[in-house]
């Protein structure tokens, strides 16, 4: 097999919106999606001279002939994130977003997230906007940590914004015709974030971490007399949660996937893909213990970092596999983010870019292979996929949304697999 890069270029500029969030916070949701022959992403913009937090905008970009256009953005910078992209078969995009509703205070406070639809790939005309009907009581921030996935083939999207106050992740399905078949709540058993979200045939599933204040008293004061800072969120329990059929049914109590709560770790949730069977594919990347701790209260551990992959099926993990693993004392890559891709003749592919900096792909269905590299020049250190879950098709093109060496520029990549 053979990896070709045919494309690898700048999209657009970006810049530091000082805000707590930046360009690709929101690694969870999609921000690029091929449609046909087409590729769009949603790209940031930050607003200049506009104060934080909420001093960001999208703005849909698709590639042509004559390179990036701006095809559609607001008016108004009122985002504090980015807005994710999916994208249907019949070339129908739809942009979460969650503007500010009050832009004369402090740009911070009680937002209103919805969706902007371009029916049938229409980015002339002004977007429908659709206000899903969240259902019971909720408090809708800036801080959102949005969740969405749609089934490019049915034309229904499931939509995900957590609850500011109760740490809930509140939902609701549309279908093809418009109508919202159901809304919901997600209770994690701490507060979970940036989710990973697949919907096909209304059965859904979502992957999201834990990110919660140290809760270990020594370690946080530990911490604080090290770095000087008082931010201190940690990322080391994933949660799992799915229903069979979200028209009709909530989703079934979440159950920890991986933790390294123990040892003072960290988990890095990247990817989510469904198989033809249903089966729930999960891609994280696993660190034991971080530095600080290992220092004083883990000197006997090896500091490793390993990409972790799983299988669950019904709401069990029926298989784990670790596919790389970096670290003291071992010799080959280390990992440092990672994506699946899969083709249309049901083939599955882990891409990742590894330490030393190298982006390769790594044959994982229906037999595991040895990696390949992908020849780039900028490999991408973090970066999205036109996934299935954003609705893109399977493809032996993959498209790459990404940042490399220059963190100011937002960059995009086509290879193809032969």
């Amino acid at each position: 097999m053979k990896a070709t890069v045919e494309v690898e270029e700048t999209v657009c500029q970006t810049a530091n919106p000082n805000n707590g969030a930046g360009a690709f916070w929101c690694y969870g949701a999609p921000l690029i999606v091929r449609v046909g022959e087409r590729v769009f992403v949603s790209a940031l913009e930050v607003g200049e001279g506009v104060a934080p937090l909420c001093n960001t905008r999208p703005r849909l970009m698709t590639r042509s002939d004559n390179g990036w256009q701006v095809v559609w953005h607001p008016e108004e910078f009122r985002e504090r994130e980015p807005c994710p992209l999916v994208g249907f078969h019949d070339g129908t995009l739809a942009l979460s977003v969650n503007p500010l509703v009050n832009v004369t205070g402090a740009r911070q406070g009680a937002c209103r997230p919805h969706l902007r639809l371009f029916p049938a790939g229409d980015v002339k005309s002004p977007p429908q906007q659709v206000q899903p009907p969240w259902g019971e009581e909720h408090t809708f921030t800036e801080h959102s940590y949005r969740g969405i996935a749609c089934d490019g083939a049915r034309g229904e999207i499931l939509l995900l914004n957590i609850d500011a106050r109760t740490s809930e992740q509140c939902w609701g399905l549309r279908d093809a015709k418009g109508a919202w078949l159901k809304t919901g709540k997600i209770r994690f058993p701490i507060r979970a974030c940036y989710p990973q979200v697949a919907l096909r045939h209304r059965a859904a599933h979502v992957l999201a971490i834990g990110d919660i204040v140290e809760p270990i008293e020594e370690w946080r004061r530990y911490k604080r007399e090290k770095t000087q800072r008082e931010w201190d969120y940690v990322f080391r329990r994933l949660f799992y949660t799915w229903t069979p059929d979200a028209a009709t049914t909530d989703f079934a109590l979440p159950m920890e996937v991986d933790t390294v709560d123990a040892t003072g770790g960290h988990i890095l949730n990247l990817d989510l893909w469904l198989d033809a069977d249903g089966n729930a594919h999960v891609l994280y990347i696993k660190q034991p213990v971080v530095p600080l701790l290992r220092e004083k209260f883990f000197p006997q551990m090896r500091l490793t970092q390993s990409l972790e992959y799983g299988v669950i099926r019904m709401g069990q993990v029926v298989s784990r596999q670790t596919l790389l693993t970096g670290g003291e004392d071992i010799t080959g890559d280390a990992p440092h983010y990672a994506r699946f891709h899969a083709t249309p003749d049901g083939r599955l592919f882990v891409i990742y870019t590894g330490d030393p900096s190298a982006m390769k792909l790594m044959p994982l269905l229906p037999q595991r292979a040895d990696p390949i590299l992908i020849p780039v020049r900028d490999p991408l250190r973090t970066f999205f996929t036109a996934t299935e879950r954003g609705g893109s098709k399977p493809s032996n093109v993959i498209d790459l949304f990404g940042i490399g060496r220059d963190s100011a520029a937002l960059r995009y990549v086509r290879v193809r697999l032969d």
